[in-house]
C-alpha cells in the first residue's frame, strides 16, 4: 500500500508512540493516521502534526500530552491526525511526487487524488463529531517569531488565534490547507512554533493546545485590538522555475542574501538588498513571481531590479523567509505583508 491510499483508525494510543521519533514514527504508523480520545466535553479538539515531515514540534507536543493524560480523563474530546509519516523518516517536508499535505484539504486547487480523498474522508469525520476547533501546528525552517495564521477574520477564530500569540496573520492563500478547510465548520487556526527542535516552540505549543482543551466556548466577539498585532499576507513568493537560485553559487541566476531569514516581520524600506542577478540573466527582468490569493502576480508591484541588484520597491514586512533551498523550491520563498487595524 502506498501513503496515501488509505488512513489508520484508532481509538487508543499506541504504548510505542509516546517515546518514538518523527523518523521513527512510520514503524508504528505505516500510514497517516487519525486517534480519537474520549473527554469530559464531548465535542473534539481536532490536532493536525507533521502534515510537513521535517515540522516535529507538533509531534513532540502531543507526546508531552499523552504522558499528562494517560492517568487522568481528559478535559474534553480529542482527536489527533498524524500526517506525512513518510516524510518524517526522511525528515523532509514531503517526499518528490507527493503533494504538499497542507495542500490537500477540501478547498485545494489539486484533481482528486488518493491524499485529496482521505483529506475529504477526514474533514467529514470530524464534521461529523461535532469538531470544537482545530489547530495545525507546524514550524518554520527559517528564523521566525511564533505566530498564529488565520484564514477567517471572524472573533472566534480570532480569539483562539490570540490565545497563542499576539502575532496574527490573515491569510487566504494557498489554497487547501486544513485551516482553510476547518474554517468552514468550527474555529481553526495554524501554530507556527518557530524551529524544529526548539524546546520553547514544544512548551508554546503543549501550553496552548491543553488551554483549548478545557475552554467551554469561545467567544464570538473580536478580541480588544491591543491584543493582537494582526497582518495580511498580500503576496506568496516563489523564484521562477527556470530560474537557479542559490545562497552561496556566484554563478547562480539568483544569488540570494546572506542570513536573508533576518529579515522575517521586520518593516523594510524601499531599496532593501533581496539578492543579486546574474550579469548573463536578461535585462530587467524579474527572477520572482508574487501572486495574491486570487492568483495573480504582482512581483512588479514589491520588487525591481537596480542594476544587477535586486530589491524591495516598496516599504513591506516579509515572514517565512527561508535559508532551505530544497523547502524554497517546494513551496515558497516567503510571504510578503501588510499591517491590518
Amino acid at each position: 500500500m502506498k501513503l496515501g491510499d488509505a488512513i489508520i483508525r484508532l481509538e487508543q494510543v499506541p504504548e510505542d508512540l509516546l517515546e518514538i521519533s518523527a523518523t521513527d514514527l512510520h514503524k508504528v504508523f505505516p500510514q497517516p493516521t487519525l486517534i480519537h480520545l474520549a473527554g469530559k466535553q464531548p465535542e473534539p479538539l481536532f490536532v493536525s502534526v507533521l502534515l510537513h515531515g521535517n515540522e516535529t514540534t507538533g509531534l513532540a507536543a502531543i507526546q508531552v500530552l499523552l504522558k499528562r493524560y494517560a492517568v487522568k480523563p481528559w478535559p474534553r474530546a480529542i482527536s489527533l491526525f498524524f500526517g506525512n509519516v513518510l516524510a518524517a523518516r526522511e525528515g523532509l517536508r514531503r517526499l518528490e511526487g507527493q503533494p504538499d499535505f497542507n495542500r490537500i484539504w477540501p478547498g485545494a486547487e489539486l484533481d482528486g487524488c488518493p491524499e485529496t480523498i482521505w483529506a475529504e474522508e477526514v474533514y467529514d469525520e470530524m464534521a461529523g463529531r461535532g469538531v470544537f476547533a482545530s489547530l495545525d501546528v507546524h514550524n518554520n525552517t527559517g528564523r521566525n517569531p511564533h505566530y498564529a495564521c488565520v484564514e477567517r477574520l471572524d472573533g472566534q477564530s480570532l480569539n483562539l488565534a490570540a490565545l497563542f500569540d499576539h502575532l496574527v496573520i490573515y491569510s487566504p492563500y494557498p489554497k487547501g490547507t486544513q485551516t482553510g478547510a476547518f474554517k468552514q465548520v468550527c474555529p481553526s487556526v495554524t501554530l507556527e512554533c518557530g524551529q524544529a527542535g526548539d524546546s520553547f516552540g514544544v512548551e508554546h505549543a503543549v501550553e496552548f493546545i491543553e488551554n483549548c482543551l478545557t475552554l467551554t466556548d469561545i467567544s464570538c466577539q473580536p478580541p480588544p485590538a491591543n491584543d493582537i498585532d494582526l497582518f495580511h499576507a498580500l503576496a506568496q513568493v516563489t523564484v521562477q522555475e527556470a530560474v537557479h537560485f542559490s545562497y552561496s553559487d556566484p554563478g547562480a541566476d539568483l544569488l540570494l542574501r546572506e542570513q536573508l531569514d533576518e529579515l522575517n516581520f521586520t518593516e523594510l524600506a524601499p531599496g532593501t538588498l533581496l539578492g543579486q542577478v546574474h550579469a548573463r540573466y536578461p535585462a530587467k527582468t524579474l527572477p520572482l513571481f508574487a501572486r495574491t490569493d486570487d492568483g495573480q502576480d504582482v512581483a512588479d508591484q514589491f520588487f525591481r531590479l537596480e542594476g544587477n541588484r535586486l530589491v524591495f520597491a516598496q516599504t513591506i514586512m516579509p515572514c517565512m523567509l527561508s535559508m532551505d533551498e530544497r523547502i524554497i523550491r517546494q513551496d515558497c520563498l516567503c510571504y510578503l505583508m501588510e499591517r491590518m487595524g
